[in-house]
C-alpha cells in the first residue's frame, strides 16, 4: 500500500467457493489461487473491500486500546488469585468491598494484613485510608466491625505462607493499576487529538468530526469510543451499517430451506468489538429511557437478556451510522425516526 499498489481484502472462505469455477475437484494450488484471485477481481470487483491507510493516530490509538485489554484481563486474573489467597485466612475482608484488585483495597490490606493486627488498628487511622482515595461509601467504624468479627481458625503457618504470596501478587496488582491509569491517559489523548478539527484538505477531516459525533451517543465512554475507532474504522469511515452489525456479531445469520427456517447468533465476529458493542447497549439500557423502553419491549416479548441487548446495540449502530451520514450529535427526539 505505501508503494502504490492497490489491496483488496478476502475471505479464505470466498476464495474456496470462487475456486470452484475452475475445478470442482478441489485441487489446491497457489498458481491456481492467484489466477482465481485475478479473475475473481476482475469479474466480481463489487464483493471485494479495497483497504485504505490509516491515520497515524488511529494507529496508535488501536494499539493503546489492545494494550488496556491486555492490561483489564491481567488486573481481573490477579484479582482472582487475591481472593482465593483473602479465602485461606481472612474472608472477613473480602466482605469490605467486591473490588478487592482496587488500590485502596490493597493498601487497606496492607494496613491490616491479619485479623491480629485489626485489633489494634483505631477507627481515625482506616478513616484516613478512605479519605485518602476517595472513597465515600465506606465509614471507618464500618469497615472495623467488619474486620473484628471473628477469625477463622487455620493450621499454623498458613497466615505467613499467605500473607507472604499476597505480597507479591499486591506488587503486581500495583504495577498493573499503574498501566492502566497511564493507558487510560493516552486513549484520552489520542481521541483528543482525533476531534481536534483540521483543514479542509486534510484526508482524515471525516474520521476526525466522527469522534465528536459518536462522544454524544448514550452508553460511549471511553473505551468503547476507542475500539469502535481502532477496530471498525474503515466501517465507521463508508457509514456501512451492515458491516459494523456484522463485525459486531449483532446481526443474526437466517437459514432458509424448504419449509425450514432458522435463526441463529453470528459466531464469526472481531471479538472487542463484540465486547465493547455489548458494554455500549447495556450501559444505554441503563442511562437511555429509549434504548431502555426497546430493551424492555424485547423481554416481554420471551428475548432473553443477551438477545434483546443485541437488539438494543443494532438499533444503536443503525443510529450511529444516520448521525455520521448527517454529521449531528445525537438527539434522544430524532432517534426514533431511527426504528
Amino acid at each position: 500500500m505505501e508503494r502504490g499498489f492497490h489491496v483488496y481484502a478476502i475471505n479464505p472462505k470466498q476464495l474456496d467457493r470462487f475456486r470452484d469455477r475452475f475445478s470442482p475437484a478441489g485441487a489446491k494450488d497457489d498458481s491456481r489461487d492467484a489466477m482465481v484471485l485475478a479473475d475473481a477481481l476482475r469479474t466480481d470487483a463489487h464483493c471485494f473491500r479495497p483497504l485504505l491507510t490509516l491515520d497515524p493516530l488511529l494507529v496508535e490509538l488501536r494499539e493503546w486500546s489492545r494494550i488496556l485489554d491486555e492490561l483489564h484481563h491481567d488486573h481481573t486474573r490477579l484479582g482472582h488469585r487475591v481472593r482465593e489467597l483473602l479465602w485461606r485466612y481472612y474472608p472477613q475482608l473480602l466482605e469490605v468491598s467486591q473490588d478487592i484488585a482496587a488500590p485502596w483495597f490493597l493498601a487497606l490490606w496492607r494496613l491490616v494484613p491479619t485479623p491480629a493486627k485489626v485489633a489494634r488498628v483505631h477507627e481515625a487511622t482506616i478513616a484516613r485510608l478512605l479519605k485518602r482515595y476517595r472513597s465515600r461509601r465506606l465509614h471507618g467504624r464500618q469497615v472495623l466491625e467488619m474486620l473484628r468479627t471473628i477469625p477463622v481458625p487455620v493450621a499454623a503457618g498458613t497466615v505467613a505462607a499467605a500473607t507472604g504470596q499476597l505480597e507479591t501478587v499486591a506488587a503486581r496488582l500495583d504495577l498493573v493499576n499503574y498501566q492502566i491509569a497511564s493507558a487510560e491517559l493516552q486513549l484520552d489523548r489520542l481521541t483528543v487529538a482525533l476531534s481536534v478539527p483540521v483543514e479542509p484538505s486534510g484526508p482524515q477531516l471525516g474520521e476526525q468530526r466522527d469522534v465528536a459525533i459518536l462522544r454524544t451517543l448514550p452508553g460511549v465512554g471511553r473505551i468503547v469510543l476507542a475500539t469502535l475507532l481502532a477496530e471498525a474504522s474503515d466501517a465507521l469511515r463508508r457509514r456501512d451499517y451492515h458491516a459494523l452489525r456484522c463485525l459486531s456479531g449483532v446481526a443474526p445469520i437466517t437459514k432458509r430451506s424448504g419449509k425450514k427456517r432458522e435463526v441463529l447468533m453470528r459466531q464469526a465476529v472481531q471479538g472487542r468489538l463484540r465486547n465493547a458493542v455489548d458494554h455500549w447497549a447495556r450501559v444505554a439500557v441503563q442511562h437511555d429511557p429509549r434504548s431502555r423502553e426497546k430493551y424492555a419491549a424485547l423481554r416481554a416479548r420471551g428475548h432473553g437478556h443477551a438477545r434483546a441487548l443485541r437488539s438494543v446495540a443494532d438499533w444503536l449502530i443503525a443510529v450511529a451510522c444516520k448521525m455520521l451520514v448527517s454529521q449531528t450529535a445525537f438527539d434522544p427526539s430524532l432517534a426514533r425516526r431511527a426504528d
